[in-house]
């Protein structure tokens, strides 16, 4: 029975120091007096670059050998907007 206690309330501290810590964890962009969290600029970017992708794509003729193209470019979307995150908002 002690155990059970021991655990809930190791797992208490556990989510109360998360609750704390999270909140810092979103950075914000001052865009024109605005405030925007980064996700969404990163993800703008990723759509952006991933549709200028597509035009350089069937230009080039990569486009017929890619595959399902309905799943390439929205994780292409995801991967530029993700490398985008990490590159100017990571705190490491």
């Amino acid at each position: 029975m002690a155990g059970r206690f021991a655990l809930a309330r190791v797992l208490a501290i556990a989510i109360a120091c998360a609750a704390t810590a999270l909140p810092a964890c979103d950075p914000v962009v001052n865009i024109a007096g605005a405030n925007f969290p980064a996700w969404l600029l990163c993800a703008i970017v990723g759509a952006i670059l991933a549709a200028a992708s597509r035009l350089v794509f069937a230009a080039t003729g990569i486009e017929l050998y890619l595959g399902p193209l309905l799943l390439i470019y929205p994780c292409l979307a995801l991967l530029i907007g993700c490398a985008v995150y990490l590159i100017f908002f990571s705190r490491l």
